[in-house]
């Protein structure tokens, strides 16, 4: 004899809140002057499909220009005023714009304000947060700016690792 089974008590997932400050946090190298505060991703989340987190340009700072080889990015300005170069086509960014960059697109985030330039990064498949690890510097909160300093000497076996694409230019 078949019963019908029903199920009435869906899975529920994981909620997490994180505070402002709350994250691993990594001081940049030159370009990209400023800070990364990695938020979600499968080392604090039961998450494996995505990464989260903020990044903060200081004026005049720039992320370099490059690609992700399989990732999707979404980035999303709350703060500040600045530039974003998709494929050579330039893009006004200011409070509320979003971005979706696709896999293989170069690209490039450039501060022209005067005031810091506050983004939230999403990519999918993650793996951005390993990046910012790998090429920063450890930051606590209420820490001055440091100096600038440069990128790690083995920077390009670090991209080829991230799976990043070479810059067709700078």
């Amino acid at each position: 004899m078949l019963r019908e089974i029903v199920v009435t008590d869906h899975a529920k997932g994981t909620a997490m809140v994180l505070a402002p400050e709350e994250g691993e946090s990594f001081w940049q190298p030159l370009p990209s002057t400023g800070y990364v505060i990695n938020k979600f991703n499968p080392y604090n989340s039961p998450y494996d499909t995505f990464s989260t987190g903020l990044q903060v340009l200081e004026p005049g700072a720039h992320v370099r220009r490059h690609a992700h080889e399989r990732s999707h990015e979404v980035l999303f300005c709350y703060r500040g005023t600045g530039e974003a170069d998709i494929e050579g086509k330039l893009y006004d960014i200011r409070p509320e714009t979003m971005i979706l960059i696709g896999r293989g697109l170069q690209h490039k985030v450039t501060n022209t304000g005067t005031e810091q330039l506050r983004l939230l990064w999403l990519i999918t498949p993650p793996g951005l947060e390993d990046w910012f690890r790998a090429i920063g510097r450890p930051r606590r909160t209420g820490e001055p700016l440091p100096a600038p300093f440069d990128r790690p000497v083995h920077v390009e076996t670090i991209q080829a690792q991230q799976r990043f694409i070479r810059p067709d230019k700078d």
